[in-house]
């Protein structure tokens, strides 16, 4: 009989993209449970990776009643069934499952910080949330930042004096970049793609993929983008494609900038796509202005496709990103910075001076899939012979 291992995020989307194929491939050799709020997501991991799924509803923010009823239901779930590891990716779920696994007496507690919302928070709540990761991380037998950065950040606040592991070289889950080429997509694919989105064939085209909030630079990126076409004077017209889900009811956009992505005709709003490749495939650059990441999927995966990517100086990115080489890296929160690489990539046509299969190489040697899984596994196999 296999070892029983939990696999735990906060909401089912984030099993079902960020762990795609690694829940199958370790269902191998342990028995594999995913565990998150219910949802389609959760179906869906079910189905496609072939292992146990298990609702518990969590939620994102912070609910004292809610948390306990879902941390309740953890612990009575982890005590029935008794897993030899609880390894948990999001913050929330973080929390809760430490908490009850370590008192329903599970051996193994594992989590993997993917990103931290602390460094940017400020006052009474960031206060707050330093304290319930070092109580995360009391719980946890085993601490694995995702990126040399979030190792920094969580050594700099003193959140646990516990060994940092980066397992591999950082990411959660690396990149199938057989999946992730842009050899699969003929220049008529491409032509007939812009055609619909009414981007001409010449047009240089900026892409931004995530979702479309405050925290992810989208109001800076917008108003930079909109100087940037009032001020070129460029024989192609500029357009900018944004594949991602508008949240309003979360770090909501400014109205500003929500209006200019609806008037604009060459700013190109296509929501959230489970499959990015046709888009990526078709732009130029990848401009991602985040404020905050731990190791960000979107930028690997423009990488494997060989697309430069303009990103701001922060975790995760600075790992991926290499100056010149595969892309950009500008301070983040400036609109000016974000206007100056994008009209930079555009008058030295810096489009033709970065190789795509040097970028593309970049990525394969330190991000491939597999290595990642099985990074995973022979960690799983130490901790067990520990």
């Amino acid at each position: 009989m296999k070892d029983k291992v939990f696999r735990i995020s906060t909401v089912p989307i984030s099993l079902n993209l960020l762990l795609k194929g690694q829940l199958r491939y370790l269902n191998d050799f342990y028995d594999i449970t995913a565990i998150s709020g219910p949802g389609l997501d959760l179906d869906e991991v079910k189905i496609r990776e072939g292992v146990n799924t298990h609702p518990i509803r969590i939620n994102r923010n912070i609910h004292l009643l809610n948390d306990i009823i879902s941390l309740i239901k953890l612990y009575l779930y982890f005590r029935k069934h008794k897993p030899l590891i609880v390894h948990s990716i999001t913050p929330k779920a973080g929390l809760l499952s430490m908490i009850a696994a370590k008192l329903a007496f599970v051996p193994i507690r594992v989590h993997t910080f993917t990103g931290l919302i602390f460094p940017t928070s400020s006052g009474f709540l960031k206060y707050l949330l330093i304290n319930l990761d070092r109580l995360l991380c009391f719980c946890a037998t085993n601490i694995y930042p995702e990126g040399e950065g979030v190792k920094r950040d969580l050594k700099s606040y003193k959140i646990t004096n516990k060994p940092l592991k980066i397992i591999a070289n950082g990411n959660v889950n690396g990149i199938d970049t057989n999946f992730f080429d842009s050899n699969l997509f003929s220049l008529g694919d491409n032509s007939k793609l812009k055609k619909e989105l009414a981007i001409q064939p010449n047009d240089f085209v900026f892409i931004f993929v995530g979702r479309l909030v405050g925290d992810k630079g989208i109001n800076e990126l917008i108003a930079a983008f909109k100087k940037l076409q009032s001020t070129s004077s460029f024989t192609f017209q500029l357009s900018l494609i944004l594949v991602g889900p508008l949240e309003p009811l979360l770090d909501p956009l400014e109205q500003k900038t929500v209006e200019e992505i609806n008037n604009n005709k060459n700013i190109i709003s296509v929501g959230f796509k489970s499959d990015i490749r046709p888009y990526l495939s078709i732009s130029d650059i990848l401009i991602f202005p985040s404020y905050r990441e731990g190791f960000p999927n979107v930028v690997l995966q423009a990488g494997a496709m060989g697309l430069p990517c303009i990103v701001t100086d922060i975790n995760g990115c600075n790992e991926i990103i290499k100056e010149g080489e595969n892309g950009w890296i500008i301070p983040s929160k400036d609109e000016d910075a974000i206007l100056n690489s994008m009209r930079n990539c555009i008058l030295k046509k810096n489009r033709t001076t970065i190789k795509k299969s040097n970028i593309r190489n970049m990525i394969k040697i330190k991000y491939q899939q597999k290595l990642v899984w099985n990074a995973i596994l022979n960690e799983y196999e130490n901790l067990i012979k520990k």
